[in-house]
């Protein structure tokens, strides 16, 4: 058996990003907007700013190799689409017309180049069962998702490009902007308020700026979603149009989908929305990916983990079970999405529970050194958004998590953390959608992770004090099980020679107690698109909040450690069912199944 587990375990390319509208160079690792195919027995990641491809055998371990550099490496949003023999790839480039590559040879190439004949961003392109291929495209709180068929030689349009998903953030909750899907869009009264300030902050008047700046730059304020990312499937007939939503640095970052019975519409808001949404534990977000099947029928969904404190786009990729139902409802589980999952080489069930429970949160966590404000129970919080910071960059800085008892432990996730990274920038700044250099060196991160039961005798479980890898979500699996109470990891080594930092020091593995009981809990639906649940505390570790539309569809998910969490997720006039399932160390216990109480 495999596993892995979310982020993907694969070297994250630093940035060195030059926004002028900021003093300085932000530096952040990032990968995001992940295009998956299957091509000649192997699989391939496509993300933004990665140099290059993630090639896999298994879904499980990722090699990253770098890609022809006539390609258009630093533009957002790589498209990848396998049409007979040759796989199609594009990126985003708005103001400059963007062109189209192939090759029957993804590492080595060559890439033939297609000259496109217009502008585009979030592209994506779609080849149907007659042969005939579609191109979909749009990036912006302003205008929508676009469609028009292509000429499959030639890639021009074929007729004009049509509208087909726009954004609804006052009837689709998961639109809304903000941490939950928190903000409504502003009125035009106000959007006119706040661009006229920003006109009088620059000492500009509006006579002569050109009406697309104008509707971009008050586009900025309205606060309505950013509707992108396009990503089509096609089953049994019926055409399915995902969508990201509604920024890529909010937790509720996800993917919707619309239905059809033809490539370019009309479509319809599917039953099940969002079908992707990861807003809780420890890696937030799971908007903006693609969808694909394994050699074993089995169907995956990619998609953009947020973490945004070093830069905006600090991202990773995550991979998640996904599926058709009876009904023809496409979904995606995202329960446990960021525990250990489980791969084989045969047909699963994408619903299976998890192997392995979370055995490291909220225990006791020393280092041997940290930074006020960094301390070291922040490595244990399942929040990918605060870590333990050593007080130097000394090798030999370790951190330990103390689980309280021996425990059968199996796999321990180690994801390291950056902290305001200030070094000359490596090489030039380029790019034409973002000024930036990313790394091109291949650096390293070593460490050596010890065990032991009782503090004093340890043994290796691990050593990495001399790899030439670079993996900041490092994942390792002991299937069979090691017995420890103790878990220290010492760092030897990392990029740029920076104080060590680890945001996740994860632990999982079964204990010897009893599961939880059965939550009580109290849902309410407050508005049209948000319902308050309220949980009686029971002693769990945590709780996942599931509802649908089904009492037996709960396709949603949000993770808590909490015993109060507001919803924002809904659409208007839909009835929805909610469930709250109780987790710690010894297993998941399910709850009851209720109507959502309207208030």
């Amino acid at each position: 058996m495999k596993y892995f587990c979310n982020p993907v375990n694969i070297n994250y390319r630093y940035q060195f990003n030059d926004d002028q509208r900021k003093k300085g160079i932000e530096v952040a690792r990032e990968a995001a907007d992940p295009s998956m195919i299957r091509f000649k027995g192997k699989y391939y990641i496509f993300a933004s700013m990665t140099l290059g491809v993630w090639v896999s055998e298994d879904l499980v371990s990722w090699i990253n190799h770098k890609l022809p550099k006539n390609l258009p490496l630093y533009d957002y949003a790589p498209d990848v689409r396998v049409i007979g023999d040759y796989v199609y790839f594009c990126a985003s480039k708005r103001g400059e017309i963007c062109n189209y590559y192939r090759t029957k040879d993804i590492l080595e190439g060559p890439y033939e180049e297609i000259l496109g004949t217009f502008d585009f961003w979030d592209p994506h392109l779609f080849a149907d069962d007659d042969g005939r291929i579609y191109f979909y495209w749009g990036c912006s709180n302003i205008t929508p998702i676009w469609g028009v068929e292509l000429n499959r030689e030639t890639m021009q349009p074929i007729g004009e490009k049509i509208e087909l998903i726009s954004g609804h953030p006052f009837s689709i909750g998961y639109e809304r902007m903000g941490v939950d899907n928190c903000e409504f869009p502003r009125s035009e009264e106000e959007i006119e308020m706040y661009y006229q300030q920003f006109l009088k902050s620059q000492g500009n008047t509006q006579e002569n700026l050109p009406a697309d700046l104008i509707s971009l730059i008050k586009g900025m304020f309205s606060r309505k979603p950013f509707i992108e990312g396009a990503w089509m499937n096609k089953y049994k007939g019926k055409y399915y149009l995902q969508y990201a939503c509604p920024g890529t640095e909010y937790n509720s970052y996800g993917d919707g989908v619309y239905i059809s019975d033809s490539p370019l519409g009309p479509f319809k808001l599917a039953e099940n929305n969002p079908y992707s949404y990861k807003p809780g534990g420890f890696a937030p977000g799971a908007g903006h990916g693609s969808t694909e099947w394994d050699y074993y029928g089995n169907l995956w969904h990619t998609g953009t983990i947020r973490i945004s404190v070093n830069h905006q786009f600090e991202r990773r990729v995550g991979i998640w079970p996904a599926g058709f139902d009876e009904d023809g409802e496409l979904f995606c589980n995202q329960r446990y999405g960021d525990w250990p999952q489980k791969v084989d080489e045969r047909k699963m069930n994408p619903w299976n529970d998890p192997t392995w429970y979370l055995l490291s949160f909220g225990k006791s966590a020393t280092a041997s050194s940290y930074d006020v404000g960094h301390e070291p129970s922040l490595a244990i919080n399942e929040d990918i958004k605060t870590w333990w910071r050593a007080d130097s960059a000394s090798k030999g800085e370790w951190i330990q998590v103390d689980l309280g008892q021996i425990y059968d432990v199996n796999a321990v996730q180690i994801n390291f953390a950056d902290d305001k990274i200030s070094i000359p920038t490596p090489g030039k700044i380029r790019g034409t959608t973002q000024a930036r250099y990313i790394e091109e060196a291949d650096l390293v991160t070593r460490w050596i992770l010890k065990g032991s039961a009782d503090g004093k005798n340890y043994f290796v479980v691990e050593d990495k004090s001399e790899v030439d890898t670079e993996l900041s979500h490092d994942f390792i699996v002991r299937e069979e099980g090691i017995r420890v109470r103790y878990l220290k990891l010492t760092v030897i080594e990392v990029p740029y020679e920076q104080k060590p930092c680890i945001s996740g020091f994860r632990v999982f593995g079964k204990g010897h107690g009893e599961k939880p009981h059965i939550p009580k809990f109290k849902a309410l639906r407050t508005n049209d698109l948000d319902m308050q649940v309220d949980i009686e505390p029971n002693g769990a570790t945590g709780y996942n909040i599931l509802w649908g539309h089904r009492p037996n569809k709960l396709y949603h998910s949000y993770m808590v450690y909490g015993e109060s969490q507001r919803v924002g997720a809904l659409v208007k006039g839909r009835q929805y069912y909610v469930r709250v399932d109780a987790f710690n160390e010894n297993g998941i216990t399910q709850g009851t199944t209720v109507l959502l109480e309207e208030k």
